[in-house]
Order: structure tokens, then C-alpha cells, then sequence
């Protein structure tokens, strides 16, 4: 289930602490991200239910948006150890996802 994050403190402490985390970051604006957000975040509970999930918001939290480098949305961005291993902007899709996840994601938790 995605967290909604609006702080840069609060973010980077979750990035910091947790194995893995999927930074969903979209607009209240794009339709697109409101149709693919709940299908992340089903992937992710069906396929990697270690990953957090967090929401963030861009118009809201400008200062995350620009420290993380998020020039458009929606843009994921996933972390694992605490560092970003690969992100995805604007048409990507879910079986493309699923399979960069996958092996890092089995390294550490299969």
C-alpha cells in the first residue's frame, strides 16, 4: 500500500532504513498516473510484498521533486540498500517493471 510522502526528511530516512522502496512520483493533474498507480501498487503487492511504496505528490512537495530530479511524471524511482538502482519516466510498462525489479528484488529477499 503506498504512503504518501510530502517531506524530503521523511523520505530519505524511509529510503535509508528500508531494503527496498518504489518512489511513485505523479500530480493530482495526470490521468495517466492515477490509471497506473493502483496497478503498481497491485504488481508490487502480488510480486514483492518486501518493497515499500511511497506516493509523493510533486506540486505539493516541490523541494522532493527537485532533490530526487523528477522533471516529469509519472516517474519511479527504486531503491534498494538505499540507493537507486533504476528509475522509469513517463511510458513505461508494468511487465517491464516487474522484470527490472525482479532480480535485485530476488537477490535480496529470495
Amino acid at each position: 500500500m503506498f504512503v504518501k510522502v510530502s517531506s524530503l526528511a521523511d523520505f530519505d530516512k524511509i529510503v535509508s532504513e528500508s531494503p527496498a522502496v518504489l518512489a511513485y512520483f505523479s500530480t493530482t493533474e495526470c490521468n495517466v498516473c492515477k490509471v497506473l498507480k493502483p496497478k503498481v501498487e497491485e504488481m508490487a503487492g502480488n510480486d514483492f510484498p518486501e518493497i515499500r511504496l511511497l506516493y509523493i505528490e510533486t506540486n505539493h512537495s516541490p523541494e522532493l521533486a527537485a532533490q530526487n530530479r523528477i522533471f516529469a511524471v509519472p516517474t519511479l524511482v527504486v531503491f534498494f540498500d538505499g540507493r537507486e538502482f533504476f528509475r522509469k519516466s513517463r511510458s513505461f510498462g508494468l511487465e517491464e517493471l516487474r522484470s527490472e525489479i525482479q532480480r535485485p528484488y530476488g537477490l535480496m529477499f529470495g
